[in-house]
This record gives structure tokens, C-alpha cells and sequence, in this order.
């Protein structure tokens, strides 16, 4: 895309204002936006500056950028972007944008060019000679069906042949494009078929046939259902209809097979004792296993020795071993991830400091709910977020999953400004206003 700058100085208007209607309509978009948000609503107000005087101009820019609080450079970084907003004068009367987008090409865009260049100017962004008229090639304009077609502000005008094209820049020239019907040229409605309906064209009876339905194939009695023919693939040995899982559009009869395995193999596991815990039986030289009648630990027998013991000197047999012993050490609770408990409460990691609570949502990055958790962790004031060490950011990140969160937006520095001087020491170093 071309470098998209501002128009000469020469033709830059020393202010701009809103119309009081236009002003109302702006503070009314301004207010639907949450308080620190307002800037979102720097796309419509330039989209109603250059509705009310046709483009964007530097003081256009300045005027928006105060009244939603921005840098100058950040509303023209959105206008110069955006290839919607022109940024230099166009026609008072006006502004045709030839859609130059294949399908247009094919159907006869260049040929609408053209006209342009011969009634307007040899050069797009250029005014005619009483500066009503001006024109540009664009982008895909959204109407493929109807090519090709051109664009004049806010309306459409779609089949068009360079003959039609002349008589609405003539009209538009003379002040009366109202009196141009925008949309399809020719016999068409909307993106209908051209020349009018050609299908569903017969009008619907007053009273219509009671449906019936079509008569239902009794099903086959089981005595004369063909056998299967016979096939020598084999089953799989490691597969039985029991096993197969239940899954959509399983028959009825296959998922109680199912339940009738799942309960034929519980019974048996119940009658060998089993209790859900994995087979940990090892070999003869592993240790942390559990021997029948006492406890292996490190190679050696502790307690009662079994009875499948080797003798003392002797040969040495098979020890029946069960499943190891694992001994959990007392674990420290600051390190511990805190748990949901009962209702999603999350277990506090720090003492929760006396007096007011601070707005911990100023923070960019903290919203609501991640308030709420923070609250529930023991973090509630500002000065607590500007002291953390690296253990303390490591802690909350594993508590709530935020897999970096804290440091990519910078919590802490936010947090130091805030406590330090609140708002005004957060502009100070932010340049913007906190959350």
C-alpha cells in the first residue's frame, strides 16, 4: 500500500470544529464506551468529521486527539491507516471511488475509469476545475454481482455502463445526485437475477393438500433375513463386541453389553481383593516395594520378614511384593498451589493487609474476575503487587495459570506508580491515564 500522508499545508483549514449536532452525536458516542475507553471511539468521530466536511485535515486530527485524550500522533497513525479516510480536499459535490477489484475489471471497470479521467481529471485525487467532482480507483467495494460499480460517499450505483456512469457524474456536477436512485442500474433487485424473478414464480393455493405420509416398510421377519455373507477375515483375538465403546448412534443392545461387561469385571476385581491401584508387583532386586508381612525399604526387610523370605545363606526364591510405599514429607504451605475450595474460593497465599482495598483494576492487565482471585489470594493493595520478588510473581503466576502474565504486563511497575502517587504519578510515567 502507498504512503498515505497529510495534504499540503497550503490546503490545510487553520481549525475544525463539530457542527452542534454533529458535537452531540460525539459526546453521545464517547459515553458508550467504559470510562478509560473513550479512545475506541476515534474511528467513528473521524468517520463523522469527514462526513461533515468530506476529509480529514490536520486540525481534524488535533481536535479529536483532545477530545478523547490522545497524542496527536496516535488518531493520525488511525487516519493514515484506514484507506477510507481521505486526507486530502475532495468534491463538494462528489467523491466517486471506481471499484477496480477483478470482478469489476472484468465487467467493464476500466471502461467506467475512463469516463472519470475524461469528465473529472486526467489524475485521481484531483478536483475539477469548480472543485465540485473528484474520483479515485479502490478496492473491492462489496457488490461483486452487481459490477461493476462505483462508490459516491456513503451509496452504491452497481451495473453501470460507461452512458449511465455520465449521466450520474452529470447530475452530481449539477447538484442534483439526489435524484439518482442508488443501487442496481438495470432491471435487478438488490443482488436478485437480473431482469427480474426467474424461479418460484407460482402463487401459493389458498388451501393446501393434507400431507400424508408415505406408507412405512414393515421390517423383514427375522426368518427369511439373509444370512451374512460369509468372509475369512478374522477377527482380532484382542476384541469383542463387550469391549467396543459405546459411542453416538451405538445400538441400544451394544451399550447394555457394554454396562454388562463394565460389572462382570468389577465383581471379578472385588473377588481378588483388587482396589483400583495399578499392579506394582517388581523384580526380585527392586526396592520401595511392600512384602507381604512387612516392608522393604532400601533392599532390605523391615518388620516381620515374609515367609517367602530366602533363608540366610540359602537360595534365593520369589518374594511376593505389593504395590511401593510412598512417604509424603511435610509439605511447607507457602509453596503449595492453592486449591479451589468449596464454591471455587481460592486458599489465601498472603496475610490479607488491614484498611481500604485499593482498585486493583487501574492495572492494565486486571480486569474484574482477576481481581476477585487476586483478592482471594491475599492481594488487595497496590504497594503489595509493587513489592513482589520473583518467588512471589512465580507463586501467583502457577495459582492462577498465567503463564507470564504478570511480568508481560508489567504488573509491578504499574503497581509502584499507582502506589506511589495514583493516577497522576501513573501519567507521569505511562504517558496515559491507568485503567
Amino acid at each position: 500500500m502507498a504512503t498515505r500522508r497529510l495534504a499540503d499545508e497550503s490546503v490545510q483549514p487553520a481549525s475544525f470544529a463539530f457542527t452542534p449536532e454533529n458535537l452531540a452525536w460525539a459526546e453521545k458516542r464517547i459515553a458508550l464506551y467504559p470510562v478509560g475507553r473513550q479512545q475506541s471511539a476515534v474511528i467513528p468521530l473521524l468517520m463523522r468529521a469527514q462526513d461533515q466536511d468530506g476529509w480529514v485535515s490536520r486540525a481534524t486530527i488535533e481536535t479529536v486527539a483532545d477530545m478523547l485524550d490522545m497524542a496527536y500522533i496516535r488518531v493520525l497513525e488511525v487516519a493514515t491507516f484506514y484507506t477510507q479516510f481521505q486526507l486530502q480536499p475532495v468534491g463538494r459535490h462528489a467523491h466517486v471511488q471506481v471499484c477496480g477489484t477483478t470482478p469489476c475489471m472484468l465487467r467493464g471497470a476500466e471502461d467506467l475509469i475512463e469516463v472519470c479521467k475524461r469528465k473529472i481529471h486526467p489524475e485521481p485525487h484531483q478536483l475539477n476545475e469548480d472543485g465540485t467532482l473528484s474520483w479515485e480507483e479502490v478496492e473491492c467495494a462489496g457488490a461483486c454481482v452487481n459490477a461493476p460499480i462505483v462508490a459516491i460517499y456513503h451509496d452504491n450505483y452497481e451495473d453501470l455502463t460507461p452512458e449511465r456512469l455520465e449521466e450520474i457524474i452529470d447530475a452530481f456536477h449539477a447538484g442534483k445526485g439526489d435524484t439518482i436512485k442508488p443501487g442496481p442500474q438495470i432491471d435487478r433487485q438488490f443482488s436478485g437475477a437480473a431482469g427480474g424473478e426467474s424461479s418460484l414464480l407460482e402463487t401459493p393455493t389458498a388451501e393446501r393438500k393434507k400431507f400424508v405420509p408415505p406408507p412405512v416398510a414393515e421390517e423383514p421377519s427375522p426368518a427369511v433375513t439373509p444370512a451374512p455373507a460369509p468372509t475369512t477375515a478374522a477377527k482380532p483375538r484382542d476384541v469383542v463386541e463387550e469391549n467396543a465403546p459405546a459411542i453416538k448412534g451405538t445400538p441400544r443392545a451394544a451399550k447394555v453389553s457394554q454396562a454388562k461387561a463394565e460389572s462382570e469385571r468389577k465383581a471379578a476385581d472385588d473377588a481378588a481383593g483388587a482396589d483400583g491401584e495399578p499392579n506394582t508387583a517388581m523384580r526380585e532386586d527392586a526396592v520401595g516395594a511392600e512384602a507381604k508381612g512387612g516392608k522393604v525399604d532400601g533392599g532390605k526387610a523391615v518388620g516381620k520378614a515374609s515367609t517367602n523370605a530366602p533363608a540366610e545363606g540359602g537360595a534365593s526364591t520369589a518374594v511376593k511384593k505389593s504395590r511401593p510405599v510412598v512417604k509424603a514429607e511435610k509439605a511447607n504451605p507457602s509453596e503449595v498451589t492453592p486449591n479451589a475450595e468449596k464454591g471455587g474460593q481460592l486458599r489465601p497465599l498472603f496475610e490479607r493487609p488491614e484498611g481500604t482495598a485499593d482498585d486493583l483494576k487501574l492495572i492494565s492487565g486486571i480486569g474484574p474476575v482477576i481481581e476477585r482471585k487476586l483478592n482471594e489470594l491475599g492481594i488487595t493493595r497496590f504497594d503489595q503487587i509493587a513489592g513482589f520478588k520473583k518467588a512471589d510473581i512465580a507463586r501467583v503466576d502457577d495459582a492462577l495459570d498465567f503463564r507470564g502474565r504478570i511480568e508481560r504486563d508489567d504488573w509491578v511497575r504499574q503497581a509502584k506508580a499507582l502506589a506511589k502517587g495514583g493516577a497522576e504519578e501513573y501519567r507521569k510515567v505511562f504517558g496515559k491515564d491507568p485503567r
